[in-house]
């Protein structure tokens, strides 16, 4: 009874270092192809700033966050460190040119979850969102692959929605801008010095009072992403 209580615990403990494991992967690779991509659109519409300062780049540790990983590690849901710019110098405009910047980030995000979905939808490896996590030891290599490519996707597309959400400082709110004509755009944007403050309000209240607010926005758009760029359900 001990020799099997003590498997069960070693074998609960691997199973919790792997999902963490994967977990940290998934979310330096989902972060570094979000801001890297906000550098990249940014460069290609004309603002080098992000360039010169060593961001357009893949190399996580120009890109993570330490709070914003660890809130998307805990909690889901999180961010990088800002790319920063200069918005007078995109060649499309002020509004358009950040609008466009700002949706880099996501798109990215749906885009590498769209491309290591086509794996799963052409059958080549198994759908394994998080909760499939065992220790490897005991997996076939195609298991483990379908571990890796699974939680990738899934942080890749909690990050590409939570980020849409018309919410300063995350970039929905200026995919927004973009999109409202001038009339209501300049007045929203006076929101944005509130907005850090909202979003902190929101996840707080969510945290303490297990209110699910968060959850009931972004819930059907990660169901909806994952269909469209899996065609599997989300966990």
């Amino acid at each position: 009874m001990i020799i099997a209580l003590s498997g069960l615990l070693r074998a609960g403990v691997m199973a919790f270092v792997t999902g963490l494991l994967l977990t940290a992967v998934a979310i330096v690779v989902a972060i570094s192809v979000h801001e890297a991509s906000h550098a990249l659109a940014a460069n290609r519409l004309g603002d080098d700033t992000a360039k010169g300062l060593g961001r357009l780049s893949l190399n996580p540790m120009r890109h993570l966050d330490p709070l914003g990983a660890v809130m998307l590690l805990v909690a889901g849901f999180g961010w990088g460190k800002p790319v920063p710019g200069d918005a007078r110098r995109l060649r499309i405009g002020f509004k358009s040119g950040m609008a466009l910047v700002s949706a880099a980030g996501p798109v990215s995000n749906f885009i590498v979850a769209g491309a290591l979905g086509a794996l799963i939808r052409s059958g080549v490896l198994a759908w394994h969102p998080p909760g499939y996590a065992i220790p490897f030891a005991q997996k076939t290599l195609p298991w483990m692959l379908s571990d890796v490519v699974g939680y990738i996707i899934t942080f890749n597309i909690i990050l590409g929605v939570f980020n849409l959400i018309p919410i300063p400082p995350l970039d929905g709110f200026k995919v927004a801008l973009g999109v409202l004509p001038s009339s209501l755009a300049y007045p929203a944007a006076r929101l944005e010095q509130y907005g850090a403050m909202v979003l902190i309000s929101i996840v707080a209240f969510d945290m303490f009072f297990r209110a699910g607010i968060l959850s009931s926005i972004l819930d059907p758009g990660l169901s909806l992403a994952t269909n469209v760029l899996v065609g599997k359900p989300f966990l």
